[in-house]
């Protein structure tokens, strides 16, 4: 059948009509429902659809104090709501005359108090109004601004007994926090709009804010840590979601952490958490490098192994035990062993300078000194025939030759401290040069407390090492709590680092497909940073752990500690993981600054509780609850009334 003319051109017709509609909509007509309905005064139906329903509400109390996280995370969380923040600055002119207006009427009811003897209340004012006063200062000088915010929100159901009974819960939930919310009643048009991406606020009910309390407002509730490959570490404090946390995942940038807190916060049962959680569920291997003896039943209960180095222990780790390592040739893309003798040179010499400089950090150390014992400590590989070469590190065993082929090879024994000191002593005699002199006779001064041949009283590093680790152990831990403080303990630290990445991080692969997963813990590492060639070899094993698959985690407590060390901090940048539980209020500043905390976060990290903390993954960040089971908190507390406390629950 043939259309006619008017027929063809209709359809053509009607897709002009509608392009031309369509061009003329803008985004408000594209996404806006089929009807609003504002007739009610405590609610507004929206027609599409499906009808829903939408009540208004905003903040009309609030608490004298305000915290991060808690103040409005329910709000935020509550269901299907959307919240609005308008803030205004006010000027400092507005501010000083309110706060002036407001310290002169505290003052008259402070007198008025004290007239009726009502000595309670006259308290209560008083500190009101040193606090305003304190407030008015801070303005002043600059370090604390106000702001009037509005807090809008928006709750919606689909039928209005659900929106009836939302409202009373949530109105309870937000009383537990001391914010009191109201329905925008008889302006629930106003308030919905308020409430709408428009930015524009059409209700007058805002709220003074300084800048500390500023932060409270902002919901940072939609970071989650879930990594697919994790263990889980604790909750989600604003969302009660699980965090799964892999220091492996393919999404960091590197494995290395660092956690820091005042003492009692919660590090050591965080760290005890996370080691003993890997080693079960994903066969990490960790070892700890503990400076308080707080590991000892970690490894008891996970079946691994205990080293206590002390100056009664037979135990002994020689700085000078050297290790093949294999590498991934760049040019052809395999696997060739080698021997890097030059690197093990200065990391010994970075040991024995440490030693050199004792406690006491004397000056008498300087380059020159420095020279002299990379030149001893380079003889000293020399003569026994240790070069670049990987198989000179080996001898023949000739009890296991046959036919004239060579069945099996042995370890040579490693220079030593002691043999080390021997050559300095022959270098000496040999050496008239009256510079060169000075620090020949320095050298052997120090050096002597250190060798056994003369009963030294920090001798424990003066032999060949008398034991090995073992791979596959799911947990080491090396128990330096025994040593003296002050300068033992971060000796041993520097010792320990240089052996366990020759005993433990060189021996994994750099082929991810053979590597094993390894920790690497140092506790207390703020015991180092009096050091600086302590503190530069923690940076080499932060910068170089990733090729090898090694995670090096560093615990400490106070972050000032790093922050005045620039050189320090490189192991802060080599670090994708942070996590700070409770802190000092001397901290926070420092932290503030490095990290680029928000006013909320530093607030709340004044304010947490001991085992809660900022947790920041890659580029997400989130309020971590460590939860260890029942039976974990029998081995990772280390506060006896805690533990106490938890086994009468």
């Amino acid at each position: 059948m043939r259309k006619n003319k008017k027929q063809q051109e209709e359809p053509r017709n009607n897709q002009i009509i509608e392009n031309d509609v369509f061009k003329r909509s803008t985004l408000k007509d594209l996404i806006a429902p089929s009807g609003v309905d504002v007739s009610n005064i405590d609610h507004i139906e929206i027609v599409s659809n499906t009808k829903r329903f939408a009540r208004s509400f905003f903040v009309s109390t609030l608490p004298r104090m305000c915290t991060f996280p808690e103040l409005f995370r329910d709000m935020y969380l509550f269901g299907d709501i959307n919240t609005s923040i308008y803030i205004t600055p006010v000027k400092e002119e507005k501010s000083q005359n309110d706060l002036n207006r407001v310290i002169n009427e505290l003052e008259t009811e402070r007198i008025v108090a004290a007239d009726r003897g009502n000595i309670n209340r006259e308290s209560t004012i008083t500190q009101k109004r040193l606090e305003a006063e304190q407030l008015r200062d801070e303005i002043a000088a600059g370090f604390n601004k106000l702001f009037e915010a509005t807090i809008v929100s928006t709750l919606f159901t689909y039928n209005l007994e659900d929106l009836d009974r939302l409202t009373k819960m949530l109105s309870s939930e937000m009383s537990k926090t001391l914010v009191g919310i109201k329905s925008a009643w008889g302006i629930q048009e106003e308030a919905f709009q308020s409430n709408l991406p428009l930015m524009n606020n059409k209700i007058d009910k805002s709220h003074t804010f300084d800048r500390n309390s500023m932060g409270t407002v902002f919901p940072f509730t939609t970071s989650e840590i879930g990594h697919p490959s994790g263990v889980p570490l604790g909750f989600n404090k604003q969302t009660g979601t699980p965090i799964l946390f892999d220091n492996f995942a393919s999404s960091l940038t590197n494995y290395n952490m660092v956690i820091f807190a005042k003492s009692g916060a919660g590090k050591s049962v965080t760290m005890k958490t996370l080691v003993s959680r890997s080693s079960v569920l994903s066969g990490i291997e960790s070892l700890a490098l503990d400076a308080e003896g707080e590991y000892t039943i970690v490894a008891e209960s996970l079946g691994g192994i205990n080293v206590v180095i002390s100056p009664t222990s037979k135990t002994i780790i020689n700085i000078f035990d050297i290790e093949t390592e294999t590498i991934k040739d760049e040019i052809t893309g395999k696997d060739r062993v080698v021997l890097n003798v030059e690197n093990k040179v200065e990391d010994v010499t970075q040991g024995l300078l440490t030693m050199s400089r004792g406690s006491t950090r004397s000056i008498e150390v300087n380059e020159l000194t420095k020279q002299i014992i990379a030149e001893t400590v380079a003889e000293e590989y020399a003569a026994l025939g240790i070069t670049s070469n990987p198989n000179s590190l080996y001898e023949q065993d000739s009890s296991m030759i046959e036919r004239g082929e060579i069945l099996s090879k042995r370890k040579k024994q490693m220079p030593t401290i002691g043999s080390w000191y021997r050559r300095l002593q022959a270098k000496a005699q040999d050496n008239k040069n009256s510079d060169y002199q000075f620090h020949y006779s320095y050298l052997l001064k120090v050096m002597k407390q250190y060798i056994r041949e003369y009963d030294g009283q920090m001798a424990y590093f003066d032999g060949q090492s008398t034991f090995e680790l073992l791979d596959g152990a799911p947990f080491i831990n090396l128990d330096i709590s025994q040593l003296e403080e002050r300068f033992a303990r971060p000796l041993a630290q520097q010792i320990l680092l240089s052996w366990i990445w020759e005993k433990f991080v060189k021996k994994n692969s750099e082929d991810r497909k053979k590597a094993s997963k390894k920790r690497v813990l140092v506790d207390e590492a703020w015991m180092l940073l009096p050091y600086p060639e302590a503190v530069d070899f923690l940076n080499k094993m932060a910068r170089r752990a990733r090729k090898r698959n090694v995670s090096l985690a560093i615990i400490s407590q106070r972050f000032q500690d790093f922050y005045e060390k620039p050189e320090a901090q490189a192991v802060l940048t080599s670090s994708d993981t942070k996590l700070f539980l409770a802190q000092d209020k001397s901290e926070i500043q420092y932290l503030k600054e490095v990290f680029k905390l928000s006013e909320g976060e530093a607030n709340f990290l004044v304010t947490c509780q001991r085992g809660e903390g900022l947790f920041k993954v890659g580029a997400d960040t989130a309020i971590l609850k460590i939860t260890p089971t029942r039976k974990e908190f029998e081995f990772v507390e280390t506060n006896l009334n805690q533990l106490a406390k938890r086994r009468i629950n």
